[in-house]
């Protein structure tokens, strides 16, 4: 029992994503009893039982789906009727996910990069913030956050990208923020914005066409301007707009 905790602890750290199977409630013949457990990993692999055989399989199939849609949830298997097994008893069991911790790499710690920092504090993010400016990083300090200073195209390759990071683009140059915006674009990654004015974004994705930077479905699915549309006045409240279009691709609610 204590292994199992331990691949959970462990998992954890390493950011891992896995699901979490716990027998809850048994009746009559069963593989296992109430308190056995499982983890099950996206590509199917296995640490402990809840009891082998065709419950098992069925159980690391629901644990697949749990992990696509993100939400526990209590199962009831009646195994003579659901599965066919001869043992025929009934059990429960509880599948939950463990999801990665979602990355936040913001480029630019302006007003507005800094407003967002401030707001993201109380989210469950790991943060990065970027910048090539030595006073304006040092200007910010704030727990759990982790700061880089440097060049942005030595930076760049350095950062783990995947499919639970999200990106912010804000620098103090148009040039610079095209120059992340075609890196990131071809990286993995939940969520990538970019700010400027409607302007700015039309000559940037004509210059992307045009150079062969980045297709018209990649330039669409790029945030740009960046945030929801709320009338923002000022850092604060264009960070809030842009914590909200996070949270609603995070959450699964997205709006335009």
């Amino acid at each position: 029992m204590s292994e199992i905790f331990e691949h959970i602890l462990d998992g954890k750290k390493s950011n891992l994503e896995f699901a979490i199977c716990i027998v809850t409630n048994t009746k009559g013949s069963v593989p296992r009893e109430a308190g056995a457990k499982m983890l099950v990993y996206p590509d199917g692999k296995i640490i402990g039982t809840i009891g082998g055989g065709r419950i098992e399989r069925k159980v690391i199939e629901d644990a697949l789906n749990i992990l696509n849609g993100r939400k526990p949830k209590l199962y009831h298997y009646d195994l003579l009727k659901d599965l066919q097994m001869s043992c025929g008893g009934n059990l429960d069991i509880y599948i939950e996910p463990v999801m990665k911790k979602n990355k936040l790499f913001i480029f630019g710690a302006g007003h507005t990069g800094a407003a967002l920092v401030k707001l993201v504090k109380n989210f469950d993010f790991d943060l990065t913030l970027i910048d090539n400016r030595v006073d304006y990083i040092q200007e910010i300090e704030l727990d759990g956050t982790n700061k880089i200073c440097g060049e942005y195209d030595q930076i760049l390759p350095t950062l783990a990208y995947d499919t639970h990071t999200y990106i912010c683009i804000m620098t103090y140059g148009h040039k610079i923020d095209q120059q992340i915006l075609a890196y990131c674009l071809k990286q993995p990654h939940a969520y990538l914005g970019m700010m400027g004015s409607h302007r700015k974004v039309e000559l940037t994705k004509k210059l992307f066409l045009e150079e062969g930077l980045a297709t018209i479905k990649e330039l669409n699915m790029v945030n740009m301007p960046i945030g929801i549309e709320i009338g923002a006045d000022g850092p604060d409240e264009i960070a809030i707009s842009i914590l909200a279009k996070i949270l609603s691709i995070k959450n699964k609610t997205e709006v335009l």
